[in-house]
This record gives structure tokens, sequence and C-alpha cells, in this order.
């Protein structure tokens, strides 16, 4: 199940919200919240379930001892025996077809495998296991000494599936003290309704415009059409994964949880670096914090840390040496950006850093969505005009004017424009008390109301609903 579907949004989401508000009992609220998420992940993965369980079970036990042998050999132990466990498993379902595939490549053999359907959000809730243990080593929060609000943290339904990567930390506080006034509760459907927006209205529907070039035969793609497609899944990747951490972040607040923000918009950074200070950065945060400065960071053999973060960056996304490819291209961006370009950047007039930034992400993007390197290659030869490539057709400009005013939504709202009007509209409604009321008592709801309209419409024709990141 996700979120931006008719089911979660008609008949999952009221139903867990009637369940969870009928009493104000924390305990039940928390046992109520568990049964849900249970049932939320169990929708789609009925026998992978027990791998999520396991998980949180294990790692419940190993903090436990991790906490009661603090400084002694046992705690070490426990915290490398968790790593492992965590590993392992992510490994045998995520990676084993892979090393199969390359194995057989190598040596020339064939090695009867069938294969592991991908346990959904395994990649998400193991960080979330590994960080917790890794925390409790280090001292950051105590062990939780309930097996069920363990695993409630692994298996919250807001989260599950597509992250964030919650830290324990973060949310401990709120397992056992949370509070939800009507101000919180209305912040988090204003949240929800503007991410299932960005999923339905603009991903969706861009995602739709970029197939008809990046699917296209390599020999009918012109230049243009070529950087238009790529655009526009970087567009599309965009809103997917940041209107479904928006839709996440929502729901937790409804609920009373408070997560952090996971998208700062990255298309508007000056350098690599930034960008990836801006996306997904639950995700960068957790590699900074438990394997880039553990092995030193930038005061110890930094190009060989961040080629270890990369690299991993790269295959935590998928296992397929395209993704490999796509965390390695990062690597020797951010690090030429250090080591030669950091001043230059620095100096040249913004609008340049920023062109180079957008133009830099959006060839990146090629090898993250062609799974074959070949082919990826092929399609930047285009966009350079290697071959016989036309520069334009028909096709092109009959496409790009019938979808200018997606095309024009899309590139303006990945940017900060709209918060930003939004806000000044809001200023100037402040200074009228009257009609600032008016506007949170009968315009922000009018909004609300449109942008779940159209989203449902919208679910309702639509045949193309893919969520990119639910394969991770």
């Amino acid at each position: 199940m996700v979120f931006s579907s008719l089911v979660f949004i008609y008949l999952f989401l009221p139903i867990s919200l009637i369940l969870y508000f009928i009493s104000k009992n924390q305990t039940y609220r928390n046992a109520i919240l568990i049964i849900l998420s249970l049932a939320f992940y169990a929708w789609g993965e009925p026998v992978w379930i027990t791998i999520m369980i396991f998980s949180a079970t294990i790692d419940y036990y190993h903090g436990l001892i991790v906490e009661k042998y603090r400084g002694k050999w046992q705690s070490k132990a426990a915290l490398i025996s968790s790593i492992t466990i965590n590993l392992f498993i992510l490994i045998l379902f995520k990676y084993t077809g892979f090393i199969i595939q390359n194995i057989e490549y190598i040596m020339n053999v064939k090695i009867p495998y069938t294969g592991f359907n991908l346990p959904i959000g395994i990649s998400f809730y193991t960080f979330q296991t590994i960080s917790y243990v890794v925390d409790v080593y280090r001292g950051e929060v105590e062990a939780q000494k309930s097996p069920f609000k363990m695993l409630l943290f692994v298996s919250l339904f807001h989260q599950l599936v597509a992250g964030p990567i919650v830290r324990y930390k973060d949310i401990a506080y709120d397992i056992d003290n949370r509070k939800i006034t009507a101000k919180t509760f209305n912040q988090g459907i204003n949240r929800f309704l503007v991410g299932l927006s960005k999923k339905v209205i603009i991903a969706n529907n861009v995602g739709g415009i970029s197939e008809l070039f990046l699917k296209s035969e390599l020999t009918d793609l012109t230049v243009l059409g070529s950087w238009l497609g790529i655009f526009l899944f970087a567009l599309q990747i965009y809103f997917d994964f940041s209107g479904y951490s928006d839709m996440a972040i929502g729901l937790g607040k409804m609920f009373g949880f408070n997560y952090k923000e996971n998208f700062n918009y990255p298309y508007i950074s000056k350098s690599a670096t930034e960008f990836w200070r801006r996306w997904h950065m639950s995700l960068g945060s957790f590699f900074r914090d438990y394997v880039y400065i553990p092995l030193g960071g930038n005061r110890k053999y930094e190009a060989r840390n961040l080629l270890i973060v990369w690299f991993l960056t790269g295959l935590w996304h998928g296992a397929s040496w395209n993704f490999i490819a796509w965390g390695l291209y990062y690597f020797v961006l951010i690090f030429f950006e250090r080591a030669v370009f950091s001043n230059i950047l620095k100096r040249i007039p913004s609008i340049f850093s920023h062109i180079y930034l957008v133009f830099a992400v959006t060839v990146g993007w090629v090898f993250f969505y062609f799974t074959d390197l070949g082919h990826a290659f092929k399609y930047i030869g285009i966009m350079f005009g290697y071959g016989n490539s036309q520069l334009v057709d028909t096709y092109f400009k009959i496409n790009f004017a019938n979808n200018i005013y997606i095309i024009l939504l899309a590139t303006i709202a990945c940017t900060p424009f709209l918060k930003n009007v939004h806000k000044y509209i809001n200023l100037l409604l402040s200074k009228k008390s009257i009609l600032h009321d008016g506007y949170m008592q009968v315009g922000r709801p009018l909004l609300n109301l449109t942008m779940l309209a159209i989203s449902t419409i919208l679910l309702i024709g639509m045949t193309y609903n893919p969520f990119l990141y639910f394969r991770f």
C-alpha cells in the first residue's frame, strides 16, 4: 500500500485515525499504531513482515546488552553482532542476485538461483535499527526497555516503506510523551496534502511526459528531446520522493510524531556538495555520522572516505552497476569540487555555479534511470550531440508545446518561490487579523479540499502512478 492511493486516503487513513483517537491512553495508542503498521506492511508483504519483526527483536536485545555491558568487550561484541546480522539480512535479500550474476559473469558458470522478492522498505528500516544500536553504544540514547515500543519505532507506517530514515533518538520522547493539538493536527493535514499533490499532480504528470523520450528508440531521439526527457525525470524523482517524505512528515504530525525534514529544495544548490546536504538528508546524514566521520572524515584519508561513502550510497539505491556508477559519479564531482573547484565556485556569480549544478545533476540522473550502462552512455552521447541525432524534431515540439504548463509549474515548484509567496501572503494577512483568521478558517481548508479533489480525480483516471523509491 502506498500513500498516494485511494485505498489509503479514503479507507486506511480514516479508520486509523478513528481507532487511534478513541482513547487518550498512550499504551492503547501505541498498541493501535503497532497493529495498524503491521497491517499496512502486510497489505503488500504478508510474508516478509516476519523479517521486519525479527530485525526489531534482534536489535532490541542487542541494545539491552550494549547498555548493560557498556565499556566492556561484551558491549562491543553486541554492537558488531547487530551490525553483522542486519547487513547480512540486507545483503541476503537485496544483493544476493547481484553478487551471483557477477560471479557467473566472471567465472563463466551457471549458479542455480531463483531469487527473493525484495522486502519493501528493508533498506530504510535496516539503517534505522543499525543507527539505534550504534547510538546506544555511543551513549547518545538509553536502550528501549519495552520490546513493543522498539517494534513501534521500527514499524511506524508513516515512514516504514520509504523513509525518511528516522533515528530512535529523534522520536524517543514522542514514543512516550507525544501530544497532539488542533494546530499540529492541522499542520499534519496541510503537509500530507501538499505531499500528495506533489506526487499525484506534478510527479506523475512530468513522469509520463519524460517517458515519451526516455523510453523511445535512441535512433529516433533528438538532442533537445534527450535533455528534456532526463530533466523531467529529475523533476519527477524529486516530487515523487519529496512528496512521499512530506506525506510521511504530515502523517507523523497527525499521530504526534515529529520527523526531521528530508528535502530542502536541492535544485537551488550551487555545488554537488550542497545538493547532497539538501537531497535525501536522512540518508546523507546517516552515511556522514555512521561511515564518513568514523572513518576519519576530512581529517584523515578524505579521498578514501569519500570513495567508500559514495560507493555505498550508490549501492544502497539498488543492486545494479548503474547505481554504483551514479554514486561514483558524485564521488568524482565532490572530490574535485573540494580539491580544485571550491574557490572557483565561490568566486563566480552564483547564477553560473547554479547552472553548473543543474547541468551536473541532470547528467547524473541518466545513470540512475538506465540500468544498462551501455544504454546510459549512448543516451549521454545523444545529449551532447554525438552521432547523427537531430537537434529537434516535430515530435519534440508537439510534446513540449502540449505540456508547457505542467513543465513550468514543476520547474517553479522545485524552488522556494511558491513557499515564499505563501509566506508573503500570510505576512500581509497577519496585519489584518480578520483577513488572517478568514484565510485560516476558510481559505486554507478550501485550498486543502482543492488539492485533495484534484488528486482524487487524477488517481481515479490515471493508470500511471509509480513510486520510484518504493523499490529501495
